[in-house]
Formats: C-alpha cells, structure tokens, sequence
C-alpha cells in the first residue's frame, strides 16, 4: 500500500504542473467523456525521461520534498530513464478502487495508462453521446461494471422530447461481444425496451446487477427476462422508471434456487405483486443477505386480516442485515409497525413515496438510530422536520419532495423546518423543496453545516423573494458559497439577482453542477460563474435572461464540462452556430419544439457537450447538430 500512495502522491503532482514521462508520451485518448479521465493531448513531448517541474510560484511543502526525491535521493537526472515494471504496475493499480485515483494515475506516463486501462473493471459514462461504446472497449479490455447515463437531467422536467435518443441497445451489442463476463450494469434516464432485457438476460452468463434509474421503453415482461434468466443476480433495483406495468407475476419467475440476491426495489411499480413469490424472497433473507428492498403499496386486505400483518412482522425480523428500505405507499399508522423489527439497523429509509404526518414519522425516527439517509414528502411538515433535527444525529441526506408541486396553497415545508435539521452536525447534502423561505434561515443553516457538499434549494414559485423581508435571496445562497468550501452542487431559485452569481464566482471554487431556474437579472450573471469557477463540470440553465453572450462566455471552459443545458433563455442560433465553430469539438445540439412555430433565430433548447465520437447518429429530425 506504500508503492499505491507513491504513485498517488506522483500522479496528483502530475496533474499540478508537474511532468513525469515514459519513452513515449501517453496516448491520452478517450476517457474524459467517462469517469476514466484521459485528456487529448495535441502538444509532442521529446523527452524521454523522468523529471521534475513546477511551474507555481510557491511550491507545496509536498513538491518541495518530491523534488528533493526526484534529484538528490534516487539521483535522477533529467535524461535518464526511470520506469517500473509493467507487472508491478498492474498488481499496484488493481488494489485502487476510486475512478479519481485512476483518473489521475493514467494520466502521468504511457507505462502507466497501459497498465491502468489494463486492470479497470468499472467504467461510469456520464453522457452515452460524449464517446462510443467501441472506443470504450478498446480502451478497456476487461470490464465487469458499467454505469451509463443517458438524456439530459432536464427530462425529468419533460423539457427533452419523449424520442430524443438514448437507446441502450447499442451498447450492449458492442459489450455482447467485448465483455460477455459483464457483471453490472446500472443506466440512468436511458431507453430501455423489453427486448433489451432479454438480450441482457441471455448474453451475459454471469451477469449479477441491475440498475434502472428514470428509464424508460420497458414493462414488466422485460423483468420476467432478468428474473428467469438471470441466475447469479445480487442487485435489481428498478426506481422512477415509466413503466408499462402488466401486473406482478413478475416476481414468481425468480428460481427457487436463488440464493444470492441482496438487493430488491421495485417501490414505483403501483400494480399487485405476488405476495406468495415476495415472501419466498423475503423468508430466505438470512440466507441471502438481503441489504436492501423496495416495495410498493400496502394492500387494502392487510386492515381487517390481523394475521397477515403479524406474518409480514415476522418475515420483516428475520432481515437483520436489511440496511435499506423504501417504497410503502400509503402507508398509516397502522401499517409502520412491520418495520420496526429492521429499523435499528437502516441507514437509508426512502418515505418519498408515502404520504406521512409528522405523527407517523415521529413513530419510525427514534427506532432508526443509525439513519444516515432520508427521503420524505413534504406532508411531513415543519413539525416532522423538527423530530429529524432530534432524532437524527448521525444524518448525512435529507431529501424533501413535494406531494403537490404545483399547487402553492399546500402548506409542505418553511424556512423553519431547514433550521431544524441543521442542528443535524453531518449533514452535507440536502434536497428541499419548499413554497417559501428567509435569507435568515439559509443563512442560519449554512453556519451551522459549512460541510454541505450538496445544496439544493428549490423554491416553487418562481421569482419568489425572502417571505419576510420581501428581498432578493442573494443573500442567501451568498452565505452558503461562503461557508461551505467543499460545495460540489448548487441548486439556486427564488428572486435573485447578479450578486448570486459574483458569490458564486467569487467563493465556490470547489463547485462541479449549478442548476439554475427563474433568476438572474444579465449576461453578466454567468459571466462571473464561467470566469469564478475552475471546477465546473455541469451547468443546467432554464427560464432566465441568459442569451448569446453568457452562451460564449464559457468558450475556456466547455472542453473541461461535462454539459451545458439552456432553455427558455435568450440564445439565438447564431450565437450557437458561433459556439460551434470556435470549438469544434463540442456537440451543439438545438431541439427545436413545436410550439417555436419553427423560428430560425431562436433557439429555445440549447444541449452541448464534449464527445469525442463526433455528432450522434441516431438524432431526431427536431434536433439539429451544429
């Protein structure tokens, strides 16, 4: 583990200025578009040895002590070759588990990007259109897991077309061939059809996890294929999908002789499943570890069968390794008692589809000492949020959705429920929406956690200023950009001004997503993002005064994003195709909606990102590339 620091500690300097090469340099080919970062590199290096520079005008005390290494302790002049060997590369890198790690050790030699690509078993593609799954697999030989994201998060606003794209299809075809030992698979906002499944099912033998996160394409025929044929599975975990839900027979395809399943969510499927087939899952969990399960609603038969809930009660006991729980629709008082016997041991409890009061949650909340996740509506209130402030001391995320998001007389949450769980002391990422909210109250909330990595506050009436004073919230999301060093993503709203935005270029210098919506007063806004924030990977923009000139404001900075999404802005499509021709190597898509009446000058939808596959070739008559 002392040679994995070094190479460590040696590959980070790398990426700060300091220069290590091989004989040759690295083709530094594909992998910023997935998690496996590797960067075109156009410049000719010719040397051909190991050395030291740093061009910073205060070296670290760590330079500073590699440098004293590099001269003086192993005498290494500047053209004098020094590699290690290829086996030991290869047992090094396989004990590195982070793909930043990775990222970062391909990054310094030839030798050690063959070696790193050599021993990568997972890969997390983060747009399915930055690279192609053949460039993919020639860079990684010897894949067993494949995170792939699809459609802009955008979709699940139903702001990118139904039959934009995103087809998994071809991808599995390229894997079918390139990694028939594939174990895992998770994709996200992709299309995935019932047929898919079955190719899925039956061209990876020892396939053993599935993740299906805000698919689509697909029903419960498709999970028949997985259940039958899949004989190896640990993980099936199917959550925010739009699925065709032909019923729950589903279930009952699973072998009696699995034995290795440990995760099972099927919380946002609304039709019955068959309670015999669950319960022979569920009954075999000492066996089979069961860490995780989500299921749907209670059945209306459990009221006036006391015995059937005294079974489930039972059942639930014998799941002592269960860490995990979501789903329960409709669940009251009279149903939470069946959990009870898990909840000592849960770390994450997903309530966000059960309509609960703070009464039911203040019943779960002290049996859950563990909690470190929680997912609830907003039925909960301000009351409910204050037993979380008081029941939770080891909480790290809190998530509040909205049960009617578009309806502002609901009461849901205020300022004074995020108070309250700021007096959790390990939070750092909260999802909160809410009909109103202070200056006063973030601002409280940022002293008390400044170890937010994630802050996302979404206040649903558009433009809505601070409901006490009646000021912009400036102030606010000023105040948690400030405390909070290690922020990572920013969700803004409410009525805001340019300050936001000099906050936010000025302090988040740790910042990698900012979505924004309804705010902004100029150009000038994004400006200072773009020029203030040298770690941003993704911005998503919709309903603001941003047009041509924040669009091109970004030009030194898109070749290191991930994406930039627009809508309902004031971008042209001369300001796009100016953004295309500066930098071609950007994908810049304009989706042009129905409702535009086809108007040449604006561009309504605006999606760029980096690839380096070139334009896509299966895009819609309504998307034109730039």
């Amino acid at each position: 583990m002392v040679w994995v620091v070094l190479l460590l500690v040696v590959a980070e300097l790398a990426i700060h200025n300091v220069f290590i090469t091989s004989k040759t340099p690295p083709p530094l080919l594909v992998a910023s578009c997935c998690s496996a970062s590797c960067y075109f590199n156009d410049k000719k290096k010719t040397s051909s040895s190991f050395f030291y520079k740093t061009s910073s005008p205060n070296p670290t005390t760590l330079e500073r002590k590699l440098s004293v290494f590099a001269a003086a302790d192993m005498d290494l002049a500047p053209t004098t070759p020094w590699t290690l060997p290829e086996e030991f590369l290869k047992r090094t890198f396989s004990l590195i588990s982070s793909d930043k790690d990775r990222n970062s050790v391909s990054l310094v030699c030839k030798d050690w990007y063959n070696a790193e690509r050599l021993t990568r078993r997972h890969v997390s593609i983060k747009n399915c259109y930055s690279i192609s799954p053949e460039i993919v697999a020639a860079r990684f030989p010897a894949i067993r897991s494949v995170t792939l994201k699809g459609k802009p998060r955008f979709s699940d606003f139903n702001l990118v077309p139904a039959d934009w794209g995103a087809d998994v299809q071809p991808w599995l075809n390229v894997f079918a061939t390139a990694y028939p030992f594939l174990e895992e698979l998770r994709l996200k906002r992709m299309v995935v059809t019932d047929e898919s499944l079955e190719f899925l099912a039956l061209n990876f033998d020892g396939f053993k996890a599935l993740s299906l996160l805000s698919c689509d394409g697909f029903s419960t025929l498709g999970l028949e294929s997985i259940a039958t044929h899949c004989e190896n599975l640990t993980e099936l975990d199917i959550q925010e999908n739009s699925i065709i839900d032909l019923g729950g027979d589903w279930l009952s395809f699973f072998p009696e002789t699995l034995t290795t399943l440990q995760v099972l969510n099927f919380a946002t499927l609304n039709s019955e499943v068959s309670f015999e087939a669950l319960e022979s899952l569920v009954s075999r969990c000492k066996s089979l570890k069961l860490t995780e399960l989500g299921t749907g609603t209670f059945s209306d038969d459990l009221d006036p069968n006391p015995t059937l809930i005294t079974d489930l009660e039972n059942t639930f006991a014998k799941c002592q390794n269960l860490h995990s729980v979501s789903g329960f629709w409709d669940a009251t008082l009279i149903y939470l008692p069946i959990i009870y016997p898990v909840c000592e041991n849960l770390t994450f409890l997903n309530l966000s589809y059960a309509s609960l009061g703070a009464d039911e949650l203040e019943q779960i909340l002290p049996r859950c000492k563990r909690l470190r996740r929680l997912w609830v509506l907003d039925t909960v209130g301000d009351k409910g949020l204050e037993a979380v402030g008081s029941y939770c001391p080891l909480l790290e995320e809190l998530r509040v959705f909205p049960v009617f998001p578009v309806d502002p007389s609901q009461p849901g949450v205020t300022e004074s429920g995020l108070v309250s769980i700021s007096r959790c002391p390990n939070l750092n990422y909260i999802l909160y929406f809410c009909q109103r909210m202070t200056n006063a109250a973030v601002i409280t909330t940022a002293r008390n956690c400044p170890n937010f990595t994630h802050f996302r506050l979404c206040i649903i009436t558009p433009y809505a200023p601070d409901s006490v004073t009646n000021e912009p919230m400036d102030e606010a999301f000023g105040a948690i950009v400030n405390s909070c060093s290690d922020l990572r993503r920013l969700s803004v709203s409410g009525l805001l001004t340019d300050l936001t935005f000099e906050y936010i270029g000025k302090h988040a210098k740790n910042l990698e997503t900012l979505s924004v919506a309804f705010a902004g007063d100029s150009d000038f806004g994004m400006e200072c993002v773009m020029r203030g924030c040298p770690k941003l990977r993704r911005v998503e923009i919709r309903d603001c005064p941003f047009g041509d000139v924040a669009l091109l404001s970004g030009l030194e900075r898109y070749e290191s994003m991930r994406s930039l999404w627009m809508s309902a802005c004031n971008v042209t499509m001369e300001g796009c195709k100016k953004l295309a021709e500066e930098m071609p190597r950007l994908n810049v898509e304009v989706i042009n909606d129905e409702e535009d009446g086809g108007d040449d000058f604006v561009a309504n939808k605006v999606y760029v990102y980096r690839s380096v596959a070139g334009p896509r070739k299966d895009a819609p008559t309504f998307v034109a590339t730039l």
